[in-house]
């Protein structure tokens, strides 16, 4: 691409995580990536763990995001600080209300990166996913050559701090929940920390399996690093825990009693391309974000790749299992079928239960044929209990079965649902449908974006996610009250 100057950053936007607004002259002698995306646009949070990445492999990057309000969902638009405090996004944030920055860009597509170097000048322009592949060797170069010029502006961008958050808690972010029911344990996925959590039914912290830093290192339980994971499954009968490590893109086992955990498929970056498959370790995923086991295999949820995968826990062989790749939602045979960023997948002993979150669906497939008993089309959602064929839900990332019922963690109307094939019924059973963090009734209570859930020892267990919490759901009394998690 031929350098080209980059128009300044319009005054006038609004700015979040800067305590003044940014022009071109303020980063002079810096490489800036500009990132458009949405809130609401699935690949671009698939992609946050790429950002990051490059962040941190590269200190001098100035990162800014460029939001477009007109374009979020309902569930986002007038909320944009709440959303920015949901994502702990720490860069600056620019929202384009009136379109200056799209136009002055000619950006059509979500996502689109744009690369400047520190003479402000337009080196790139790429869209999609394969972020890190793409731009790090460029970033790298950029950097290089003005170094070696004296025009290079070292550490990190300066730009006042982030949105308050939270208090410190135990948790933070949780993304997922599992069950062991034989031992009485619950294994938490404490996404933020980037770590495990084992607790016991009486909400001690029993262990830590990570350092609770970024990263992509095996070993024992205290050695071992995490990024951003998310989905869990155990095997009772192994003793192993398996975990969707999203950020790092790969699968990790982590075993008793040798207490160690271990890589078992994904390269360590993102696929760029459809792939078919084969040894787990030299074959690269996309974007793994939750897991189910049944018979003999590791079924995972690969947002990224608009699939369902799978894993032969003899070989440690992975393959492309259902959908096509592209993002839709079609039904049919296993390799006709397409799904929209599958966030959430669970068993119920014959059929698998795919949450496909960016098509507001629950996706059922069994006997080689993928069908939609729950949602319409992507632009389809809402918050409608009714017979399945006429429900509506709102981005759901979570999904379990128990006892013949499928539950439902609908993540964007900050509700539980239950859905019984049976009798094709969807009801809610937890959350008002008010964004909050209030134990009770469990038609009183209140969620916040609720994305996984488990079954253990009768109890409905919920990873809350922005609460930072597990709720704990009692069916037969129908109260939630909040796991309070100790040492």
């Amino acid at each position: 691409m031929i350098p080209i100057a980059a128009p300044d950053l319009p005054a006038g936007i609004e700015w979040f995580n800067v305590d003044h607004p940014l022009s071109l002259r303020d980063l002079s002698g810096r490489v800036v990536l500009l990132v458009f995306e949405t809130f609401a646009c699935s690949t671009c949070i698939r992609l946050a763990p790429d950002l990051r990445r490059l962040r941190d492999e590269h200190p001098g990057l100035a990162v800014i995001e460029i939001h477009s309000p007109d374009l979020e969902s309902r569930a986002v638009a007038g909320e944009i600080r709440e959303a920015i405090r949901r994502a702990g996004t720490d860069h600056p944030i620019a929202i384009d209300h009136d379109r200056l920055l799209r136009q002055a860009f000619a950006i059509r597509d979500w996502p689109t990166f744009v690369l400047i170097d520190p003479a402000g000048n337009v080196v790139g322009k790429t869209a999609g996913e394969g972020l890190y592949g793409r731009l790090s060797p460029k970033i790298d170069r950029l950097t290089r050559e003005f170094e070696q010029r004296g025009r290079l502006k070292k550490g990190p961008l300066q730009s006042g701090a982030m949105l308050k958050g939270e208090e410190e808690t135990a948790l933070y972010r949780p993304g997922k929940v599992a069950a062991d029911n034989v031992g009485m344990r619950l294994f938490v996925s404490d996404t933020g920390h980037h770590r495990i959590v084992v607790a016991g039914r009486d909400a001690r912290i029993l262990e830590t399996i990570g350092t609770g830093t970024a990263g992509s290192t095996d070993g024992g339980f205290d050695e071992a690093a995490f990024y951003l994971p998310r989905g869990l499954v155990f095997d009772e009968e192994a003793g192993i825990l398996y975990v969707a490590d999203a950020g790092n893109h790969t699968i990790r086992q982590v075993s008793w009693p040798e207490r160690r955990v271990t890589t078992i498929a994904g390269t360590g970056l993102a696929a760029t391309a459809p792939t078919r498959g084969g040894p787990g370790t030299d074959v690269a995923l996309n974007a793994p974000w939750d897991l189910a086991l049944l018979g003999g295999h590791l079924y995972i949820a690969m947002a990224g790749a608009n699939q369902v995968w799978r894993m032969d826990l003899s070989t440690h062989e992975v393959e492309p299992y259902a959908g096509t790749g592209l993002e839709a939602l079609v039904d049919g045979p296993l390799r006709e079928a397409a799904f929209v960023g599958p966030s959430g997948i669970a068993t119920d002993g014959e059929a698998l239960y795919v949450a496909d979150t960016g098509a507001s669906a629950i996706r059922r497939i069994k006997r080689g044929m993928v069908e939609t008993p729950i949602g319409h089309s992507p632009d389809d959602f809402g918050d409608l209990d009714t017979i399945a064929g006429m429900a509506r839900i709102n981005h759901p990332a979570g999904i379990a079965c128990c006892d013949g019922l499928v539950f439902i963690a609908d993540t964007e109307n900050h509700k539980v649902k239950e859905f019984n094939p049976a009798t094709g019924w969807v009801l809610t059973i937890v959350g008002s449908g008010d964004r909050g963090d209030r134990d009770g009734l469990s038609g009183d209570a209140s969620l916040n974006g609720p994305n996984g859930l488990a079954n253990l020892g009768g109890l409905r267990y919920i990873a809350d996610t922005g609460n930072h919490a597990v709720r704990v759901y009692d069916p037969v009394r129908h109260l939630v009250s909040t796991m309070m998690l100790w040492k």
